[in-house]
């Protein structure tokens, strides 16, 4: 007999079926028993009369998994509206230990450091799991909307012989003698690919050795990063990336919708044209000094308010931060050569992604490593690329973790992330 999920069990009404997945709660009343299996698809309620079948429910604690041969009927305050009698409850392995809370409680009790430290079973919970289903739906929707767009997926080395954003903390690694970096993006290698595809992207691990401590960084997370070519200047990358929100939106709304609804999050709009303000109007509407180089997390919530009240927008895209603050290889606006061709947006008043124009001319990046003070030297392989011809392009890349905790509002980028790696955590 093949086995089914738990969502299936409706039109297999009458019938005798086999389900598989894990004791998710036992309720033992004087005259019956009530066995609650969790599988990838929800949740099965299992009606035990028998005495045999109720004993050997009863040393079956919860997390143990089992294998159960029963026939559907009708039960509207069942799961799905209907329930399983007449079982076979068979254990596929030995009794398990209970974890150190209960999964089958509607919010898991225990604080975030013990759910992190036993994330194996707490990634069990539905509410931990929900996070992980819209973060598999979001990935969905940022392939398919590039997808469309012939964009081709790349996938780049992580292991890299310089960094590359000058400035930034790296992690340094042994690499056969020779020192090597994790990298901190694939940004090079999608500048570069662009000379083979045009389009590409790419979903993958970044690493950021800066010693945040805070909710909403990562020592490792996922980047979701797009690069073209032929682009005119940043702003054919914000229209671009603004498609790619939609369909990412779009894809967890058709894949990921219960997962929204159990963890009582709501969709935003993306509107046709993202509201966009240029850097140093954002200052000034964050109350900010006008000599300020960058926006702080105060000023990004501020402008997140503004966004909602004047454009009822849960998105904001600014421009034309300095160049003094941008990767030596973003484009500087050609009126205003102090500030760049780049962008971050910002959603629900939150850096979510970085972007815009970059150099495409062979010496302007000698003259734009000569004005840092930066030898040529380790960018050698990545510079001499643009001696053979690139067009203009762009790109950007989206912090997969960060998206998805602002779409469901969780006060911590860990809650979302399965086995989360920062200044303290390595394991498990």
């Amino acid at each position: 007999m093949q086995r089914i999920l738990s969502d299936q069990l409706v039109p297999h009404t009458g019938r005798t079926v086999r389900i598989a997945g894990w004791v998710h709660r036992r309720r033992l009343l004087k005259s019956v028993a009530f066995l609650i299996v969790r599988d990838s698809a929800g949740l099965a309620q299992v009606v035990v009369t028998d005495p045999v079948v109720r004993a050997a429910v009863e040393a079956l604690p919860e997390e143990t998994v089992v294998e159960v041969v029963a026939t559907v009927v009708v039960n509207a305050a069942a799961p799905a509206g209907v329930e399983l009698t007449d079982p076979v409850v068979r254990p596929l392995g030995p009794p398990a230990a209970p974890p150190p809370f209960d999964l089958y409680r509607p919010v898991l009790g225990a604080g975030l450091s013990t759910q992190l430290d036993n994330a194996p079973v707490a990634l069990r919970h539905p509410s931990r799991s929900a996070a992980l289903r819209i973060s598999a739906a979001a990935v969905a929707g940022f392939r398919a909307a590039l997808d469309t767009r012939r964009f081709v997926e790349i996938h780049t080395p992580k292991v890299v012989a310089s960094s590359t954003e000058s400035g930034a903390n790296v992690f340094a690694l042994d690499w056969f003698g020779r020192p090597a970096y994790l990298a901190q993006s694939p940004q090079f290698y999608k500048q570069l690919m662009v000379g083979v595809f045009e389009r590409v992207y790419e979903v993958g691990p970044v690493f950021r050795a800066e010693p945040h401590d805070t909710v909403r960084h990562l020592a490792q997370y996922t980047s979701l990063d797009a690069e073209l070519g032929f682009v005119a200047d940043h702003r054919d990358v914000m229209v671009v990336l603004r498609d790619t929100l939609a369909g990412m939106l779009d894809a967890v709304g058709g894949r990921a919708g219960e997962a929204l609804a159990a963890l009582g999050a709501q969709l935003p709009a993306v509107p046709t044209q993202i509201p966009s303000v240029h850097f140093a109007d954002a200052l000034r509407i964050a109350g900010a000094p006008a000599d300020e180089p960058d926006l702080a997390p105060a000023h990004e919530r501020a402008l997140g308010e503004w966004a909602r009240r004047e454009h009822r927008s849960e998105f904001l895209f600014v421009t034309g931060y300095p160049m003094a603050k941008r990767p030596f290889y973003t484009h500087p606006d050609p009126a205003r050569p102090g500030y760049s061709n780049g962008f971050d947006l910002l959603f629900r008043g939150l850096e979510l992604v970085t972007g815009g124009q970059r150099l495409h001319r062979h010496a302007d990046y000698l003259a734009a490593l000569a004005a840092r003070g930066e030898p040529v030297e380790p960018y050698a392989g990545y510079v001499e690329a643009f001696r053979h011809g690139m067009p203009p392009h762009g790109g950007f890349a989206i912090g997969l973790e960060r998206f998805v905790a602002r779409l469901t509002g969780a006060p911590n980028i860990r809650e979302v992330t399965a086995f989360p790696r920062d200044l303290h955590r390595l394991t498990p």
